[in-house]
């Protein structure tokens, strides 16, 4: 029975009827859940429709199956490509190319992601029209009867997901109670997550988001926890995640200062707080450009004598004080012996008065 559906999937997609394609193929799977052929022929059928993240989960499923099936590469790769996860993609094509070394396509391909990678670092301009918007059709024959359309159901989610996000990582919790490790498969791309929940006697849960933004899938871990599965995804740039999943509509916030970080130091980021001063650095500051100010007259006395104070020991400015006060500041003396016996007179320059002032 899976055999007919395979053959009746393989004639729809040679009509171009992609969704009943994938329809064909999911009834099959059903019946043969552990045909690698089956998840990869779907993951061709969900990239012609454009499904591309499902398409790289079936293509990880096929994989995972038969490690040695070359064109679940393919398909792998070329979703990647298509998703703009040129390291990914590249891998996948490696892959499938040491499995099929007599296949021009993937070296072809394997080139084509050098230089986007390229581009992408900004070292040159790769036109748009790539290979990778062409989608093989190989292992496809059409047969003489054609199918009936038959219609697709979509289920909603079983599970609920939420996430929040540190500086460097974004934590993701699907809510699954119960779940057996077993029965869980996630996998990391460059800007994909893919969760598949296949729990005996339920349909399979699969969870496959483009991310906001990029991750470094060797760091990424999930856990299974009796309520919940936890996700930890790190990020390949320090940038805030406005929203889980990527929309080409939102712009995406200017990277922080990564060698800061890698030297110890937290990235900063805009803050409505008050900034902290350095009152001891700015006294520093102050002084030091009180030193090399260039006073004339009076304030270049005034600062001579400031000095002399700052400088002086606690007899000198006793002295400095009693002869200032009491000559009506016409004396400064800093002889404490000479002056603090004795009230200072006060003695006014030559040709001037000294005058008491009555209160």
């Amino acid at each position: 029975m899976a055999s007919d559906l395979e053959l009746k999937a393989k004639e729809a997609f040679v009509d171009d009827h992609y969704d009943l394609a994938v329809e064909l193929l999911t009834q099959a799977i059903q019946l043969s859940p552990n045909n690698a052929h089956l998840y990869a022929d779907r993951a061709q059928a969900n990239i012609k429709l454009q499904n591309l993240t499902e398409a790289v989960a079936d293509a990880n499923k096929a994989i995972e199956l038969n490690p040695s099936l070359s064109k679940a590469y393919f398909r792998k790769g070329t979703a990647c490509l298509k998703l703009e996860e040129y390291q990914t993609a590249k891998a996948a094509f490696e892959i499938g190319a040491s499995l099929a070394p007599g296949e021009s396509r993937f070296t072809n391909l394997i080139k084509e992601c050098d230089e986007l990678i390229a581009e992408e670092s900004g070292a040159i301009h790769i036109p748009k029209n790539t290979a990778s918007q062409d989608v093989s059709t190989e292992d496809v024959q059409p047969e003489n009867d054609v199918p009936e359309r038959q219609a697709v159901t979509v289920a909603k989610p079983k599970y609920r997901h939420e996430f929040y996000q540190k500086p460097d990582e974004v934590v993701v919790t699907i809510f699954a109670k119960g779940i057996p490790r077993n029965s869980i498969t996630v996998d990391f791309g460059e800007q994909i997550l893919s969760v598949s929940i296949n729990f005996p006697g339920e349909d399979i849960y699969t969870f496959q988001p483009r991310l906001f933004g990029k991750i470094i899938p060797a760091k990424c871990r999930f856990e299974v926890l009796s309520t919940k599965i936890e996700i930890r995804l790190a990020k390949a740039e320090l940038i805030h995640w406005t929203s889980l999943e990527f929309s080409r509509g939102v712009i995406v916030p200017q990277r922080a200062n990564i060698s800061s970080v890698a030297g110890g130091q937290r990235p900063t980021y805009p803050s409505s707080k008050p900034k902290r001063v350095d009152w001891d650095k700015l006294e520093a500051q102050v002084k030091k450009e009180e030193k090399e100010e260039k006073l004339d007259g009076d304030a270049a006395l005034n600062k001579f004598f400031r000095e002399i104070y700052q400088d002086a020991d606690e007899d000198t400015r006793k002295a400095m004080k009693k002869s200032f006060v009491e000559s009506n500041g016409t004396v400064l003396s800093t002889n404490w012996k000479e002056v603090g016996s004795k009230k200072v007179e006060g003695s006014p320059p030559d040709g001037m008065e000294l005058k008491k002032w009555e209160h």
